[in-house]
């Protein structure tokens, strides 16, 4: 089993996690890894040791924020007709569909030049992306709300 300490831990983009399971294969996985890099840079690591004996009320608390920073972002979405946002329960994206016969990357490229908001092409994570952008809930909520009053802005092109 693996576990990555960037949804859990709030440690987006430190690329730190775990794995679990029957010593033989994790042999095996060692030794890969080993020739794939160096490992992971020790303050890192050290970090991620303080993450994982942080107390459940202050994950509570990191949880609590991030499901502000959806609930913010989803409600303003949802106010935008050619948008219909999903909310998530657990992660710290929000996907939203796009108009029909808008590309993800149209859309994508519309907002960062309509808005300056930048989102995820649906379609960077395969074709049943398409159709879909992804917003990052990793900013404070005034961020969010000023994404949202310029994207109320934007003209759809369909």
């Amino acid at each position: 089993e693996f576990h990555s300490l960037s949804k859990t831990i709030n440690m987006t983009g430190w690329r730190i996690g775990f794995a679990v399971g029957n010593s033989d294969i994790l042999a095996g996985l060692g030794k890969i890894k080993t020739n794939l890099d160096s490992g992971v840079f020790q303050a890192i690591q050290e970090a991620g040791i303080a993450a994982l004996n942080t107390p459940d009320d202050k994950l509570n608390e990191i949880r609590m924020k991030y499901q502000k920073r959806r609930d913010v972002l989803y409600a303003g979405l949802s106010q935008i007709s050619a948008l219909k946002p999903l909310k998530p329960h657990a992660t710290f994206y929000l996907w939203t569909s796009i108009p029909k016969g808008m590309t993800s990357m149209d859309a994508t490229k519309l907002l960062l030049n309509e808005a300056g908001v930048l989102t995820t092409p649906g379609s960077g994570f395969g074709q049943s992306g398409e159709g879909y952008i992804r917003f990052a809930l990793t900013v404070n909520q005034d961020r969010l709300k000023e994404a949202v009053t310029k994207i109320k802005k934007v003209k759809w092109l369909v």
